[in-house]
C-alpha cells in the first residue's frame, strides 16, 4: 500500500459506509434476510504478491476502521510490517497467504530501529491479541511471525494454501478466500448493530486512539460517514 493510497483510505471508507447506509435504507421495507448485509475487504496491491503493506504514516489507520458498521477483512497477500500489521489488526478478520509460494511475515519491528509506539498501537494490540506472551513477542521483541506462527498465536484467522500457485497469482487466491469469508459473515451487519457493539467492545481502545489523534488535531465525537 502506497502513501497515496493510504491517505485516501479514510474518505474511501466514508464512501463505502455511505453506500451501505443508503442500500440498507432502501432495503428496509423489503423482505428477505439479505437486507443490510455487507462486508469490506482490504488487500495490498493486486498486481503483486510480496507485500500487503510495509508500513506508512500511522495516522491514516485511525478512525472508523476500528468500529466500521460491517465486518472488515484484511486479505494479507504478503509481508505486513509496522503500521501495515496494525492496519490488519484494526480489521475484524485476517486472511493471510501461507507463505508456501513466497515468504511472508507479520512484524512490528520498531524496537529494532528505535521508534516508539504511539499509544493507539498499544491499545489496538491489547484489544486484538489476548495473550500477554504474544503481545510481548510482537511489541518488545519485534518477532517476525511466519503465517503458521501468526495463525497459532491467533493473530490471523485463516491461511491460504498457495503451493503450486504461480508468481503473480497468489494475491487473487488470498482475495478469493477473503471473499469466501465475507460471504459467511456479511449477514452479521444486517441488524445494524455490528458497529455499535464494537464501540463498546473496544471502548478503551477507541478512547486511546482518539487521545492519540487529539494531540495532532481536535477530534469530533461524531464519527459517522460523510459525503
Amino acid at each position: 500500500m502506497s502513501r497515496v493510497l493510504t491517505e485516501a483510505l479514510r474518505p474511501a471508507l466514508d464512501i463505502v459506509e455511505c453506500s451501505w447506509n443508503a442500500t440498507r435504507d432502501k432495503q428496509a421495507g423489503g423482505a428477505g434476510d439479505g437486507k443490510g448485509a455487507g462486508a469490506l475487504i482490504i488487500v495490498g496491491r493486486r498486481d503483486q504478491d510480496k507485500f500487503f503493506s510495509n508500513g506508512f504514516d500511522y495516522e491514516v489507520i485511525k478512525g472508523n476502521m476500528s468500529f466500521f458498521n460491517v465486518p472488515t477483512i484484511a486479505a494479507i497477500n504478503g509481508h505486513a510490517f509496522a503500521a501495515g500489521m496494525m492496519l490488519s489488526l484494526t480489521c475484524d478478520y485476517r486472511v493471510m497467504t501461507d507463505g508456501s509460494m513466497r515468504r511472508a511475515w507479520m512484524c512490528m519491528n520498531e524496537v529494532h530501529f528505535g521508534a516508539a509506539w504511539p499509544l493507539s498501537f498499544t491499545a489496538i494490540l491489547n484489544a486484538k491479541v489476548g495473550s500477554p506472551t504474544v503481545r510481548r513477542r510482537v511489541a518488545l521483541e519485534g518477532h517476525r511471525f511466519t503465517p503458521s506462527e501468526a495463525l497459532k498465536a491467533g493473530i490471523v484467522d485463516r491461511l491460504v494454501n498457495l503451493a503450486g500457485t504461480s508468481v503473480g497469482n497468489g494475491t487473487e487466491k488470498v482475495l478469493e478466500e477473503a471473499m469466501k469469508l465475507a460471504k459467511e459473515v456479511k449477514g452479521l451487519a444486517s441488524q445494524n448493530v455490528w458497529g455499535v457493539i464494537k464501540k463498546y467492545l473496544y471502548k478503551d481502545c477507541l478512547e486511546a486512539v482518539y487521545s492519540d489523534e487529539a494531540r495532532v488535531h481536535p477530534v469530533s465525537t461524531n464519527r459517522g460517514a460523510k459525503l
